[in-house]
Protein backbone atom coordinates (compact mmCIF):
# COMPACT_ATOMS: atom_id res chain seq x y z
CA UNK A 1 0.00 0.00 0.00
CA UNK A 2 1.16 3.53 -0.81
CA UNK A 3 -0.63 6.44 0.88
CA UNK A 4 -3.51 4.10 1.61
CA UNK A 5 -3.87 3.08 -2.03
CA UNK A 6 -3.12 -0.35 -3.50
CA UNK A 7 0.20 -0.39 -5.31
CA UNK A 8 -0.19 -0.63 -9.10
CA UNK A 9 2.14 -3.25 -10.57
CA UNK A 10 3.58 -2.61 -14.05
CA UNK A 11 2.75 -5.20 -16.71
CA UNK A 12 5.23 -7.92 -17.64
CA UNK A 13 6.06 -7.13 -21.28
CA UNK A 14 8.43 -10.04 -21.87
CA UNK A 15 7.70 -12.76 -24.41
CA UNK A 16 7.00 -16.18 -22.89
CA UNK A 17 7.77 -19.64 -24.23
CA UNK A 18 7.25 -23.20 -23.10
CA UNK A 19 9.44 -25.07 -20.64
CA UNK A 20 13.03 -25.72 -21.72
CA UNK A 21 15.23 -27.97 -19.57
CA UNK A 22 12.44 -27.79 -17.01
CA UNK A 23 12.49 -23.99 -16.82
CA UNK A 24 10.06 -21.42 -18.26
CA UNK A 25 11.46 -19.27 -21.06
CA UNK A 26 11.25 -15.49 -21.13
CA UNK A 27 12.78 -12.88 -23.44
CA UNK A 28 12.71 -9.14 -23.98
CA UNK A 29 14.44 -9.40 -27.38
CA UNK A 30 12.33 -9.22 -30.52
CA UNK A 31 12.91 -8.78 -34.22
CA UNK A 32 11.34 -5.87 -36.08
CA UNK A 33 10.74 -5.89 -39.82
CA UNK A 34 9.76 -2.99 -42.07
CA UNK A 35 8.68 -3.28 -45.70
CA UNK A 36 8.84 -0.14 -47.84
CA UNK A 37 7.74 -0.19 -51.48
CA UNK A 38 9.09 2.25 -54.06
CA UNK A 39 8.62 3.16 -57.69
CA UNK A 40 11.07 4.66 -60.15
CA UNK A 41 13.88 2.14 -59.64
CA UNK A 42 16.10 1.39 -62.64
CA UNK A 43 18.67 -0.78 -60.82
CA UNK A 44 17.45 -2.88 -57.89
CA UNK A 45 20.87 -4.49 -57.38
CA UNK A 46 22.48 -1.08 -56.92
CA UNK A 47 19.94 -0.33 -54.19
CA UNK A 48 20.79 -3.59 -52.45
CA UNK A 49 24.53 -2.89 -52.58
CA UNK A 50 24.01 0.64 -51.28
CA UNK A 51 21.92 -0.53 -48.33
CA UNK A 52 24.36 -3.33 -47.48
CA UNK A 53 27.25 -0.86 -47.42
CA UNK A 54 25.20 1.15 -44.93
CA UNK A 55 25.32 -1.85 -42.60
CA UNK A 56 21.68 -2.83 -43.00
CA UNK A 57 20.28 -6.34 -43.12
CA UNK A 58 17.85 -6.13 -46.02
CA UNK A 59 16.01 -8.03 -48.71
CA UNK A 60 15.35 -6.16 -51.96
CA UNK A 61 12.39 -7.45 -53.98
CA UNK A 62 11.52 -6.65 -57.58
CA UNK A 63 7.83 -5.73 -57.60
CA UNK A 64 5.75 -8.02 -59.84
CA UNK A 65 3.14 -5.28 -60.29
CA UNK A 66 5.51 -2.48 -61.32
CA UNK A 67 8.41 -2.87 -63.81
CA UNK A 68 10.22 -0.07 -61.98
CA UNK A 69 9.01 -1.04 -58.53
CA UNK A 70 10.93 -2.57 -55.64
CA UNK A 71 10.28 -3.53 -52.05
CA UNK A 72 12.89 -3.09 -49.33
CA UNK A 73 12.52 -5.33 -46.28
CA UNK A 74 14.75 -4.21 -43.40
CA UNK A 75 15.36 -6.53 -40.45
CA UNK A 76 16.56 -5.21 -37.08
CA UNK A 77 16.38 -5.95 -33.37
CA UNK A 78 16.40 -2.23 -32.58
CA UNK A 79 13.54 -0.28 -34.21
CA UNK A 80 15.69 2.85 -34.04
CA UNK A 81 17.45 1.39 -37.08
CA UNK A 82 14.47 2.42 -39.22
CA UNK A 83 14.71 6.11 -38.32
CA UNK A 84 18.49 6.27 -38.15
CA UNK A 85 20.65 4.11 -40.45
CA UNK A 86 17.83 3.00 -42.78
CA UNK A 87 16.30 6.46 -43.05
CA UNK A 88 19.66 7.99 -43.94
CA UNK A 89 20.53 5.31 -46.50
CA UNK A 90 17.12 5.47 -48.19
CA UNK A 91 17.56 9.20 -48.85
CA UNK A 92 20.94 8.94 -50.56
CA UNK A 93 22.71 7.26 -53.48
CA UNK A 94 20.52 5.21 -55.84
CA UNK A 95 17.61 5.52 -53.36
CA UNK A 96 17.40 9.30 -53.59
CA UNK A 97 15.23 9.30 -56.72
CA UNK A 98 12.84 6.56 -55.58
CA UNK A 99 9.16 7.33 -55.01
CA UNK A 100 7.62 5.84 -51.85
CA UNK A 101 4.35 3.91 -52.19
CA UNK A 102 3.10 4.65 -48.68
CA UNK A 103 -0.01 2.46 -49.03
CA UNK A 104 2.28 -0.60 -49.05
CA UNK A 105 4.32 0.31 -45.96
CA UNK A 106 4.30 -2.44 -43.33
CA UNK A 107 5.98 -2.59 -39.90
CA UNK A 108 5.74 -5.35 -37.32
CA UNK A 109 7.48 -7.27 -34.54
CA UNK A 110 7.92 -10.94 -33.80
CA UNK A 111 5.93 -12.36 -30.90
CA UNK A 112 5.33 -15.59 -29.01
CA UNK A 113 2.19 -17.53 -28.16
CA UNK A 114 3.52 -18.85 -24.86
CA UNK A 115 4.27 -22.49 -25.59
CA UNK A 116 7.20 -22.35 -28.05
CA UNK A 117 9.91 -24.96 -27.28
CA UNK A 118 12.71 -22.62 -28.43
CA UNK A 119 11.78 -19.01 -27.75
CA UNK A 120 14.91 -17.44 -29.26
CA UNK A 121 14.41 -19.39 -32.48
CA UNK A 122 10.79 -18.24 -32.67
CA UNK A 123 11.54 -14.57 -32.02
CA UNK A 124 14.89 -14.10 -33.79
CA UNK A 125 16.51 -16.95 -35.70
CA UNK A 126 13.64 -18.55 -37.63
CA UNK A 127 12.21 -15.28 -39.01
CA UNK A 128 15.71 -14.24 -40.14
CA UNK A 129 16.39 -17.61 -41.75
CA UNK A 130 13.09 -17.44 -43.58
CA UNK A 131 13.37 -14.01 -45.16
CA UNK A 132 17.13 -14.27 -45.89
CA UNK A 133 17.05 -17.77 -47.42
CA UNK A 134 18.55 -17.44 -50.91
CA UNK A 135 16.51 -20.39 -52.17
CA UNK A 136 13.17 -18.83 -51.14
CA UNK A 137 13.14 -15.74 -53.32
CA UNK A 138 9.41 -15.17 -53.77
CA UNK A 139 7.54 -13.15 -51.18
CA UNK A 140 3.94 -12.11 -50.62
CA UNK A 141 3.45 -9.57 -47.82
CA UNK A 142 0.16 -8.23 -46.48
CA UNK A 143 -1.44 -6.81 -43.32
CA UNK A 144 -4.66 -8.02 -41.73
CA UNK A 145 -7.06 -6.95 -39.02
CA UNK A 146 -9.21 -9.35 -37.02
CA UNK A 147 -12.76 -8.42 -36.12
CA UNK A 148 -13.55 -7.40 -32.58
CA UNK A 149 -15.86 -10.38 -32.26
CA UNK A 150 -12.88 -12.75 -32.41
CA UNK A 151 -11.35 -11.20 -29.29
CA UNK A 152 -14.63 -11.78 -27.44
CA UNK A 153 -14.61 -15.54 -28.08
CA UNK A 154 -13.59 -17.91 -25.26
CA UNK A 155 -9.88 -18.78 -25.28
CA UNK A 156 -10.49 -22.40 -26.20
CA UNK A 157 -12.64 -21.44 -29.19
CA UNK A 158 -9.98 -18.99 -30.36
CA UNK A 159 -7.34 -21.73 -30.16
CA UNK A 160 -9.54 -24.10 -32.17
CA UNK A 161 -10.06 -21.51 -34.91
CA UNK A 162 -6.35 -20.66 -35.05
CA UNK A 163 -5.40 -24.35 -35.09
CA UNK A 164 -7.52 -24.89 -38.22
CA UNK A 165 -5.73 -21.99 -39.88
CA UNK A 166 -2.31 -23.11 -38.66
CA UNK A 167 -2.73 -26.70 -39.87
CA UNK A 168 -2.95 -25.47 -43.47
CA UNK A 169 0.21 -23.43 -43.07
CA UNK A 170 2.08 -26.38 -41.54
CA UNK A 171 1.09 -28.68 -44.41
CA UNK A 172 2.42 -26.22 -47.00
CA UNK A 173 5.59 -25.80 -44.95
CA UNK A 174 6.09 -29.56 -44.69
CA UNK A 175 6.20 -29.72 -48.49
CA UNK A 176 8.71 -26.82 -48.62
CA UNK A 177 6.09 -24.85 -50.56
CA UNK A 178 5.45 -21.93 -48.20
CA UNK A 179 7.21 -20.60 -45.10
CA UNK A 180 5.56 -17.83 -43.13
CA UNK A 181 6.64 -14.88 -41.02
CA UNK A 182 4.02 -13.59 -38.59
CA UNK A 183 4.46 -10.11 -37.11
CA UNK A 184 2.29 -8.19 -34.68
CA UNK A 185 1.69 -4.56 -35.65
CA UNK A 186 -0.73 -3.33 -32.98
CA UNK A 187 -0.34 0.44 -32.79
CA UNK A 188 2.38 0.40 -35.46
CA UNK A 189 0.26 0.35 -38.60
CA UNK A 190 -1.18 3.53 -40.13
CA UNK A 191 -4.37 1.64 -41.05
CA UNK A 192 -4.75 0.10 -37.56
CA UNK A 193 -4.11 -3.48 -38.65
CA UNK A 194 -3.21 -6.20 -36.15
CA UNK A 195 -0.70 -8.37 -38.00
CA UNK A 196 1.70 -8.40 -40.95
CA UNK A 197 2.11 -11.72 -42.75
CA UNK A 198 4.99 -12.70 -45.01
CA UNK A 199 4.65 -15.79 -47.21
CA UNK A 200 8.05 -16.90 -48.51
CA UNK A 201 8.95 -19.69 -50.94
CA UNK A 202 10.80 -20.98 -53.98
CA UNK A 203 7.85 -20.52 -56.35
CA UNK A 204 5.01 -18.03 -56.55
CA UNK A 205 2.10 -20.40 -57.20
CA UNK A 206 2.14 -22.10 -53.75
CA UNK A 207 2.04 -18.67 -52.07
CA UNK A 208 -1.18 -17.90 -53.94
CA UNK A 209 -2.53 -21.40 -53.29
CA UNK A 210 -2.11 -21.17 -49.52
CA UNK A 211 -4.00 -17.85 -49.44
CA UNK A 212 -6.78 -19.48 -51.45
CA UNK A 213 -6.90 -22.48 -49.08
CA UNK A 214 -7.06 -20.27 -46.02
CA UNK A 215 -10.02 -18.30 -47.38
CA UNK A 216 -12.19 -21.24 -46.32
CA UNK A 217 -11.12 -21.24 -42.66
CA UNK A 218 -13.31 -19.78 -39.94
CA UNK A 219 -10.74 -17.11 -39.13
CA UNK A 220 -10.65 -15.73 -42.66
CA UNK A 221 -14.29 -16.27 -43.58
CA UNK A 222 -15.85 -15.05 -40.31
CA UNK A 223 -13.36 -13.10 -38.21
CA UNK A 224 -11.33 -10.83 -40.49
CA UNK A 225 -12.29 -7.21 -40.96
CA UNK A 226 -9.59 -6.42 -43.48
CA UNK A 227 -6.91 -8.16 -45.57
CA UNK A 228 -4.27 -6.44 -47.72
CA UNK A 229 -3.09 -4.61 -49.72
CA UNK A 230 -0.67 -7.24 -51.01
CA UNK A 231 2.94 -6.71 -52.06
CA UNK A 232 4.27 -9.46 -54.36
CA UNK A 233 7.91 -9.62 -55.35
CA UNK A 234 10.97 -11.75 -56.03
CA UNK A 235 14.18 -11.11 -54.12
CA UNK A 236 17.10 -9.87 -56.18
CA UNK A 237 19.31 -8.97 -53.20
Amino acid sequence: MENGRPRVEPPDLSEKGGLRDGRPQSSDVRLFMQLLAFGGCNDASAVGQHLERAGLEVVVYEDVSDPKGIGVLTVARDPATFVEAARSALRTGPCAALTLKSELTMLGRTYSLGYEPDLNDTLIERPRRTVLNRDWRWGVWYPLRRSGSFAQLPDQQQRTILAEHGAIGKSFGAGDYVHDVRLACHGLDRSDNDFVIGLIGKDLFPLSAVVQAMRKTQQTALYLDRLGPFFVGRAIW
